[in-house]
């Protein structure tokens, strides 16, 4: 990968690494790059008994913090709404987690920082 990579498609990778780990450890997943009002949800996925809604972070070093750091409040309560709007939508039950999915890219290497239950709304 070249570091002058756009951020669109520095995101875009990152949310492909993403999903072929997160299919990997047994994830169905039901949607990338769900719409709700003016923002998107990164990935949606049933695992276990849990709705997962999770947010990729991709970074190509952490000179500016880990890629994990980058989720604001602001977009903690976004995922929130979005969740029940998509459990709304679908007609679903589901106890919900919101997991974040950090990637660093440097180089070839690829780093992937998986963290469950990542935060609370």
């Amino acid at each position: 990968m070249k570091v002058n990579t756009s951020n669109k498609e520095l995101g875009f990778k990152g949310e492909l690494i993403a999903r072929d780990f997160l299919i990997d450890k047994g994830y169905e997943i039901l949607s990338q790059n769900w719409r709700y009002k003016s923002l998107e949800v990164d990935l949606i996925a049933i695992y276990r008994s849990f709705l997962v809604i999770l947010e990729v972070k991709t970074r190509t070093s952490s000179d500016f913090g880990a890629p994990e750091e980058a989720v604001s409040s602001r977009k903690i309560n976004f995922l929130a709404e979005a969740a029940a709007a998509f459990q709304e939508i679908n007609d679903l039950d589901l106890e919900t987690r919101f997991d974040i999915v950090a990637i660093t890219i440097k180089n070839q290497a690829v780093e992937i920082n998986h963290i469950t239950e990542a935060f609370h709304p």
